[in-house]
């Protein structure tokens, strides 16, 4: 069990790293208004989940592996961006297909928006980072399992990361309701979407290729 300082600690961490735009966030709203409020929600949860294998690997010290490979992080980040460009260019192929139906909840079924969330949350080096560079300092030996302290700020961490981003993803999703009322806006609204994830796959393509 995490001693109680520690948890509000890493509490506040988690929020100044959660609740500042970054990847994530732009990830959520550029899906949410390529796909609307549920289409982004699924996302966000897909997205969300996809940090699970990442908790288990930095609890089970798998992460600091990783984070010492040149090659394997480095590959991590370039998946991880390239996929989100994909995405990008799919959503603007596809932005008059969602004006064509503006109406419908998603264009696509529920299982893949939440796998493609997931690969991206899975990706994310960020994520990895963050938990090996913080988690291991609000951790007390003398508290018990490490193991199970570390799991146990994970998932605060996937909790508070959960309901931000689905907070921006519904938020945006509103907003593209209202443009929906002219199927025209609404395909552009899409592209923009579509705009946002390739602007943010190539700035963490860029910053992958950077660290090299």
């Amino acid at each position: 069990m995490v001693p109680v300082d520690k948890l509000i600690g890493f509490t506040i961490a988690a929020l100044i790293l959660i609740v500042i735009p970054g990847p994530s966030v732009l990830f959520s709203v550029g899906r949410a208004l390529a796909l609307g409020k549920l289409g982004g929600f699924l996302s966000v949860l897909g997205n969300t989940l996809g940090i699970i294998p990442i908790i288990l690997a930095v609890s089970l010290g798998l992460g600091l592996v990783v984070a010492k490979s040149v090659v394997l992080f480095g590959a991590l980040k370039i998946v991880g961006a390239a996929y989100i460009v994909y995405l990008g260019v799919q959503a603007i192929r596809h932005r008059h297909d969602a004006a064509a139906k503006a109406d419908s909840i998603a264009q696509k079924p529920a299982i893949r928006l939440m796998a493609e969330g997931f690969v991206v949350g899975m990706t994310n080096p960020k994520t990895l980072a963050f938990f090996i560079a913080v988690l291991p300092q609000f951790v007390a030996p003398s508290a018990g399992s490490v193991t199970w302290q570390m799991l146990e700020l994970g998932l605060i961490f996937f909790a508070l990361g959960l309901v931000s981003d689905s907070v921006w993803a519904l938020s945006a999703g509103a907003a593209r309701d209202w443009f929906a009322r002219d199927p025209d806006r609404i395909s552009k609204l899409s592209g923009i979407g579509g705009v946002m994830m390739i602007g943010l796959g190539a700035v963490l393509l860029l910053s992958a290729f950077e660290s090299h």
